[in-house]
This record gives C-alpha cells, sequence and structure tokens, in this order.
C-alpha cells in the first residue's frame, strides 16, 4: 500500500467522531486501537467480552474509548448510540463471526448478522451527522463453487451454512437500502467491504487455527489439524483494515464515486494449505508439533475460496502490504513477547506503527 494513502490517513481522523461496533472483537480491537492513535474521538459498541485476555481488555480500550455495551440486535439501543453520540464515521463490524458456532446457533448468527445489520443501516439512513461508513461481511458471501480463480465484486452470492448465507444476506440487504435509501443521501458515502482468514496476535477464538496453534505451543502439546489440506488466502489482521480506513477516506471525498463493494484480501502468493500455516507458525514460535487428526462428522466448511482484489487496487489504490512470511512472523511475534510478559499494547502499537511506515 502507498504511503501516498497511508497519510491520508494521519489527518482524516483526527478529532472526528468514530463509530465502531463491535469494537470488542478481534478485528475491532485493532481498528478501535488504530483509530484512537489517529486521534479519533471512538466511540464503540459491542457486547461486552466474555474473557479476560480478549485483545480488548488486554488493551485496556474501555480506559482510551467511550465503549457502550449493547446488542445490535436490540434496535433501541442502536438508536440510542447514533442520537446521542451522533457520528461523523461508521465501521460496522459487530457481528456473529465464527462458522462452526453457526451451526451450534443458527438463530442468532441470523438475528445478529442480518436483523442487526438492518437495525444499523436504518440508524444510517436517518442520521444528519455520518458522512462516510464502511459496512463490513464476509469473503464467505459468495456462494463458493470451489473453483480456483477469485471471486469478483459482481460474483452471485449466497451460502451453504447459516454464517455464509447470514453474510450475503447482509450483503443483499445493504444493496437494497444503498439503491432505495442511500445513493440519494446528501453528501455522504457508504461501501460494503468484504475480507476473511485474517490473523494475527489477540485473536483467542475457539475453533480458529492460530488461536488453536497457540494454545498447543503454550502447553507444548502437539497441534491437532482436522483440515490439514484446505486452503486459505492468508492476511494479517492490519491488511484488511487499512482497506476499510483508506474506503472511509475515499468515500468522504467522493461520496458517490467509491460507493459500492470491494473486497480486501492478499496476493495469491498467501495462498497456503492449514498444514503449511502451522508448520511456518511452529517455526517461528521456535517450538512444537503438529498432529492431523481429522474429525468424524465435521460440518461443511470450504476448501478453497479467495477473492480477485482488482477493485481495491486500481480504484482504491490499496495493495496488501505484508506476505505470507512477514504475516506469519508478526503474528506469532505477538503471541510469544506478550506471553513472555510484554504489554499487550506496546506490542500492538509497534506493529501499527511499523505497518504504516512500510517498515
Amino acid at each position: 500500500m502507498g504511503h501516498m494513502e497511508m497519510n491520508t490517513f494521519q489527518t482524516a481522523f483526527k478529532g472526528k467522531r468514530v463509530l465502531v461496533t463491535g469494537d470488542t472483537g478481534f478485528k475491532g480491537s485493532w481498528l478501535t486501537l488504530w483509530l484512537h492513535e489517529l486521534g479519533a474521538d471512538v466511540c464503540g459498541f459491542a457486547l461486552p467480552t466474555d474473557k479476560e485476555d480478549d485483545h480488548y481488555n488486554l488493551l485496556q480500550l474501555g480506559s482510551m474509548i467511550r465503549h457502550i455495551d449493547g446488542d445490535i440486535r436490540n434496535a433501541d439501543q442502536v438508536q440510542k448510540v447514533f442520537n446521542e453520540f451522533k457520528p461523523e464515521f461508521l465501521f460496522h463490524l459487530a457481528a456473529q463471526a465464527i462458522v462452526r458456532v453457526s451451526y451450534q446457533e443458527p438463530k442468532r448468527t441470523l438475528d445478529t448478522n442480518i436483523g442487526g445489520s438492518v437495525n444499523i443501516l436504518e440508524e444510517v439512513r436517518k442520521s444528519d451527522s455520518l458522512k462516510a461508513a464502511v459496512y463490513i461481511t464476509s469473503d464467505k458471501c459468495y456462494r463458493n463453487n470451489e473453483w480456483v480463480w477469485g471471486y469478483r465484486e459482481n460474483d452471485t452470492l449466497g451460502g451453504r451454512d447459516p454464517y455464509s448465507a447470514s453474510k450475503a444476506a447482509a450483503e443483499i440487504v445493504f444493496a437494497a437500502y444503498q439503491d432505495s435509501f442511500l445513493m440519494s443521501k446528501k453528501d455522504f458515502g457508504i461501501a460494503s467491504a468484504r475480507a476473511g482468514n485474517v490473523i494475527g496476535g489477540g485473536d483467542w477464538a475457539q475453533d480458529r487455527i492460530i488461536p488453536d496453534c497457540v494454545r498447543s505451543l503454550k502447553k507444548g502439546v502437539p497441534i491437532l489439524v482436522r483440515n490439514p489440506r484446505s486452503t486459505r488466502p492468508w492476511q494479517h489482521v492490519l491488511e484488511p483494515l487499512s482497506g476499510y480506513l483508506t474506503l472511509a477516506v475515499k468515500l468522504l471525498e467522493d461520496p458517490k464515486k467509491f460507493a459500492g463493494s470491494y473486497n480486501f484480501g492478499p496476493k495469491t502468493q498467501s495462498i497456503k494449505t492449514v498444514k503449511e500455516l502451522v508448520e511456518r507458525s511452529i517455526a517461528a514460535w521456535g517450538a512444537g508439533e503438529l498432529n492431523v487428526s481429522p474429525e468424524a462428522n465435521a460440518p461443511h466448511e470450504s476448501g478453497l475460496l479467495h477473492l480477485n482484489c482488482d477493485k481495491a487496487n486500481q480504484i482504491l489504490g490499496w495493495y496488501p502490504s505484508w506476505d505470507f512470511d512477514r504475516t506469519i512472523l508478526e503474528t506469532m511475534k505477538w503471541y510469544k513477547q506478550v506471553s513472555g510478559g510484554q504489554s499487550a499494547l506496546s506490542m500492538t502499537r509497534e506493529q501499527v506503527k511499523s505497518f504504516m511506515g512500510g517498515a
């Protein structure tokens, strides 16, 4: 990503009121800290964290920003935040984000990811303070044909599992609001963003490969891998977040020109198997072993899905910065240093800084 784009962040958010839904989540906490570092007046709205070692808690973000405990499924709570905070920028990340949980709790997943997003869009439609909004869904919003080329923004949406279906539906709802209400809204721009398979320090979610690795490495037990041959386009959490920030700045510059949907993913060289990811993580940690144990009756997960990011490259001038090796290195370094007693805040700040500096 060019330095020119990075520099636009430096001033664009300074002193601006920015609402982040899902600030207590993994991506949300990284984005919230980054916005805080850029001088934004951030308000976070999300469910409270459920674990002490959540990235949000480790950073003590609650003491740096305004945070409101709430649920996007509750329209009254959402309305109250918009009315009281009067955001100028919105990043909507709040979601039920785990594919496997969507099999256990399909209704909660659909209510949150579709109904919750409708509550957000309703307030966006009514807001007179909002200038730019980035509505985050997922690369899983595409109907997965298991083909080898990347999905484009105009490819068919759809999903076999409740999570993917909820994200495809969230995109359809977004497009309806965009066409019916938001394109005609004066001095306002909104776009949806699709990214996936994000890794980085501070993620402790169950059933995610890097947190599973780190838990095993810390205990000194072999890392169990369910689907060693599954390929994924791995990217560091800061990559798509830099895309979301770029998008918000562009929407402010020209709200109608930059409206639409954008993919944010790594270069094709970063599409690696789960086995390669785990082996590289073990090497970066300096110890550990891998144990393949296929799971009987496992719920369906897609084998191959990656994004074509030509649109973000050409129209936004956004490109990924860190290759696969650097991504694994920075991720494992975060966990190792923080496990060894370094503060999560200084580690996270340092990585944001080196990412922005292009170092």
